[in-house]
């Protein structure tokens, strides 16, 4: 991924957001330079997500997406991604995505989502769960800390950064093991720089980021990091509470109420710096041991 410093970050970010236009309801999405073997989960997700946007009245914001991760993204194919106007109705619009690539000659599709927009309506119940008292991000330490302390394994963080600013309460390549009740992770992300001020964007962008850290809560009770386990996510979900900045500080926090069958299911909450609550998220993923 390109773009370096606090305006490079947003810009590409945007270079991944911004689709092209193909025939009617298809869009073509690109992946940045990458030492990946698969494609980042959420660039898809995002992706996705802003194919559905553009079908969609401007009024109308995202409130709920879930997707399925059905095969690996090959980075260095284009993405199409496919829309099905599900439903226009007076006060929800509703889309279906499928991103294809090409493999072997033959289309293939390797991830489908669903997403509901609407314009929201005067609220009757409202509440939401109050913000973790944490160490503001300032106070934490970042990407290159984490790559300085750990070398070569943690060299692949560098790609993301180049999007993603994070700081870290717990070290990711060697967290102790949690137990309960205190089994949660909390990190807090953003996007350096300023994206457009267009809630369809960010709301992209959040659910990038939001693919982000949340597997990892599978094995937090077993401690350790990536370096110990691999993962596939399998399925994501975000349900919008409020509108978001993307590139201002958000605090992420993650958990998981169950894992069986080498599944992990994990759920996370996003809080805005100023402590609105803005997002839930939930994802099951396969979690393996590093030879399995």
């Amino acid at each position: 991924m390109s773009g370096h410093g606090e305006g490079g970050q947003a810009a590409a970010l945007m270079a991944v957001l911004d689709l092209q236009e193909g025939p009617e309801d298809v869009f073509v999405g690109i992946t940045p330079a990458t030492q990946r073997q698969r494609i980042f989960g959420g660039q898809v997700a995002g992706q996705a997500l802003m194919a559905a946007g553009r079908t969609t009245p401007e009024e109308r914001r995202v409130h709920s997406l879930h997707a399925y991760f059905l095969r690996p993204g090959d980075p260095h194919e284009e993405i199409r991604y496919a829309v099905d106007r599900l439903r226009d109705g007076r006060a929800f619009t509703t889309r279906r995505v499928v991103a294809w690539q090409r493999r072997r000659g033959e289309d293939v599709a390797i991830f489908a989502l669903t997403a509901d927009f609407t314009q929201g309506e005067a609220a009757v119940a409202e509440h939401s769960l109050p913000m973790p008292d944490v160490p503001r991000p300032e106070e934490l330490p970042g990407t290159p800390e984490i790559v300085a302390a750990h070398g070569e394994p943690a060299a692949v963080m560098l790609d993301m950064s180049r999007v993603v600013d994070q700081r870290f309460l717990d070290d990711p390549f060697d967290t102790p093991p949690k137990a309960p009740p205190e089994t949660k992770t909390r990190t807090w992300l953003r996007v350096a720089g300023r994206l457009p001020d267009n809630q369809a964007v960010h709301a992209a962008a959040l659910t990038f980021i939001s693919d982000l850290t949340l597997l990892s809560a599978g094995f937090a009770r077993l401690g350790g990091g990536w370096t110990d386990f691999k993962g596939a996510s399998l399925d994501h979900t975000v349900w919008f509470h409020q509108p978001v900045r993307a590139d201002e500080w958000f605090l992420y926090e993650t958990d998981s109420p169950a894992a069986s069958a080498g599944r992990a299911l994990c759920l996370g909450q996003i809080w805005a710096s100023d402590g609105i609550h803005v997002a839930t998220t939930a994802q099951q993923g396969l979690i393996r041991s590093p030879n399995g």
